[in-house]
């Protein structure tokens, strides 16, 4: 028996009414995923405006049930997303801004477990690797069952700018960024096939983004495009304040993989336990998704700078989640 099976009612919790939360809402209740969507907030009038908001435009997008909620909402949800979070004050430490977040995701957490949820948890909250450890640890359960966001957004920015390169159309392209989401990122592009070719096979013939094909030229374009998937979010911040729509997409189509049981590969960031050489810690690496949550990780063979790129990655993620622990 699967889990459609155990609760057949597609019920989506989504823990945040900010911009993030509200979009996934939004392009949540136009994909037909879900039977109810339910949007809890300590703000209970900001949720309250974006149900009302979204509930407007019901004649436009396939039928479903949306509405404020609370903590009672969590015993019998298919999917919980938590994309609330504190935002930095100023004057305020990197620091103390992980740990008020921690506090936050460790007490929904701990309600959603309390609660005997059947459901999975997805976490946003930024820092999303650190906050997916610790929301793992406060609920107790399995692995897989709590998975974070992770890279899946920057894979697809990656990808998108593959096929902006290539002139390949963007569904022909595989393509993964893994380890943290943030600076110590990195693209494996010993896993990146256009239309099933490898990226060093296609890159030898492919004239599209560099005039002679040579080795040096396209190596410097890769470079160039891995820094703009790295610091595409910086980018879109100071022009607009905030990233919302893509992120949106992008926990649709996890949901999706929740929702329908697909078995679908994405980069989420989920617990290692020895995968890649690294325990102990959640980044993103290629994961299958079905209703279970995490199914299990694909383990690739890595080329030894991409290895050395995901170490250094969870080196990162190690030494941020000890000053956590450190200091609390």
């Amino acid at each position: 028996m699967d889990f459609s099976e155990l609760n057949p009612k597609r019920k989506v919790v989504v823990i945040g009414a900010g911009s993030v939360g509200a979009t996934f809402c939004y392009a949540l209740a136009q994909s037909g995923l879900a039977d109810e969507i339910v949007l809890i907030d300590h703000n209970k009038d900001l949720a309250r405006g974006q149900v009302l908001d979204l509930a407007h435009g019901q004649s436009f997008f396939p039928p479903v049930t949306i509405r404020v909620g609370d903590q009672q909402d969590y015993a019998d949800a298919t999917l919980l997303v938590m994309t609330a979070g504190a935002r930095q004050q100023p004057g305020e430490t990197r620091l103390q801004l992980l740990r008020r977040n921690a506090s936050i995701v460790r007490q929904v957490a701990r309600d959603i477990a309390l609660a005997n949820s059947p459901g999975m948890l997805v976490i946003v909250s930024n820092p999303v690797d650190i906050l997916t450890k610790v929301a793992a640890e406060e609920t107790g359960w399995r692995r897989g069952r709590v998975l974070g966001s992770g890279t899946v957004l920057d894979s697809a920015r990656f990808r998108s700018l593959l096929s902006h390169n290539c002139g390949i159309d963007i569904h022909n392209i595989h393509a993964y960024i893994l380890g943290e989401h943030g600076d110590s990122e990195f693209a494996a592009w010993s896993m990146t096939h256009v239309a099933g070719i490898p990226i060093d096979e296609y890159c030898t013939s492919c004239r599209m983004c560099t005039p002679t094909g040579k080795q040096d030229e396209w190596l410097g374009v890769r470079k160039s495009i891995e820094e703009q998937v790295r610091n595409s979010a910086y980018h879109i911040i100071d022009y607009k304040g905030s990233t919302y729509f893509a992120i949106g997409l992008a926990l649709v189509r996890i949901a999706g993989a929740i929702l329908r049981n697909e078995n679908s590969v994405l980069t989420v960031s989920t617990l290692l336990e020895g995968e890649y050489g690294v325990s102990g810690l959640c980044l993103s690496v290629p994961a299958v998704v079905s209703g279970r949550g995490v199914e299990r990780i694909m383990e690739a063979r890595l080329n030894p700078e991409e290895q050395k790129a995901l170490a250094r990655s969870a080196a990162v993620l190690r030494a941020s989640l000890n000053e956590l622990e450190g200091n609390e």
